[in-house]
């Protein structure tokens, strides 16, 4: 699959999270403190929750429901109880739209 744009960067605000969907597959498309942007899956792996309407902390988005924070960068969650991480998208900018591929995800060790 061919990445698809999303939106501009301009449209997002910074330290909050968007939920996107494409062909199905929920993202969470953030803009953190220092203007960098991420596209993690959105459903949190342990309460099956949204994360788009979590909290994002430096390089970190919060699920609301229960606490668990992941990276923007690798999905991994640094809290309990989530204990496996969320997908990581391949996000590119390109004239300062976001594109994001769904079938892509980043190899994350």
């Amino acid at each position: 699959m061919a990445a698809v744009k999303i939106c501009s960067v301009d449209e997002l605000n910074m330290n909050e999270a968007l939920r996107v969907e494409i062909d199905g597959v929920a993202i969470a498309l953030v803009k953190d403190s220092s203007g960098q942007c991420f596209a993690i899956g959105d459903t949190c792996t342990h309460g099956d929750i949204s994360l788009a309407e979590g909290f994002v902390e430096g390089d970190t988005l919060e699920c609301w429901a229960h606490g668990s924070k992941f990276s923007l960068t690798t999905g991994k969650p640094l809290t309990l109880p989530a204990y496996e991480p969320v997908p990581v998208y391949e996000l590119t900018i390109v004239d300062g739209d976001i594109y994001i591929d769904p079938s892509t995800t980043k190899e994350i060790s």
